[in-house]
């Protein structure tokens, strides 16, 4: 069983069960002064972009994002939610041989947005899990079928800058590491941002 393969679902379910509490403690809450601070979603992002992993060429990934804000916090500190993806595969059809690698990943970063206008740049750190996979099919080498799965942390630092970060609808540019022991990837990405 490659438990690897249920991390797409279950990022599904977990950013599900982050939107559906919030209406709900917004229609429950009484205005009263000693109610505590609510997080806020303030934002969604979606990004691709190239990867360049560790003794690799580089290749394709996507990502999604919440970002939201908590009163207790700093106004410039955002929390950012974010689930990220890529697949590799490749082909030495002289020698019959197929590779496939991904990595599905979990994370969740906090930036420092600087404000600015129409551009705003922010950095960021965070802490992400990553779900690893290869498998290898070269029956005339024989080996027919070998797969083989694992999970790592890594912590990640970021910076990017955003463009209209006052509009409904904006876009990003970013650069992202990701210090994964024996695995670690520099992305840079474009995305689109919207405000809610």
């Amino acid at each position: 069983m490659r438990p690897y393969r249920f991390v797409p679902a279950v990022a599904a379910a977990l950013l599900v069960a982050a939107l559906v509490p919030a209406p709900a403690r917004a229609q429950s809450s009484t205005p009263t002064p000693s109610a505590a601070p609510k997080s806020d979603f303030i934002g969604l992002d979606a990004a691709t972009g190239t990867v360049f992993q560790q003794g690799q060429s580089s290749f394709s990934g996507i990502s999604v994002r919440l970002r939201m804000r908590h009163p207790a916090l700093l106004p410039s500190i955002e929390i950012l939610p974010t689930f990220e993806y890529w697949q590799n595969t490749s082909h030495v059809d002289a020698f019959g041989i197929e590779t496939k690698r991904r990595d599905a990943t979990l994370a969740c970063d906090a930036r420092w947005a600087f404000r600015s206008r129409p551009w705003q740049p922010y950095v960021g750190a965070g802490f992400g899990l990553h779900f690893l996979a290869s498998e290898v099919n070269a029956p005339t080498l024989g080996l027919p079928h070998a797969s083989e799965g694992l999970v790592k942390g890594g912590l990640e630092a970021l910076a990017g800058i955003q463009s209209n970060p006052a509009a409904r609808l904006g876009s990003f540019i970013e650069l992202k590491y990701l210090d994964v022991p024996a695995y670690r990837q520099l992305k840079i990405s474009t995305g689109l941002s919207w405000n809610f």
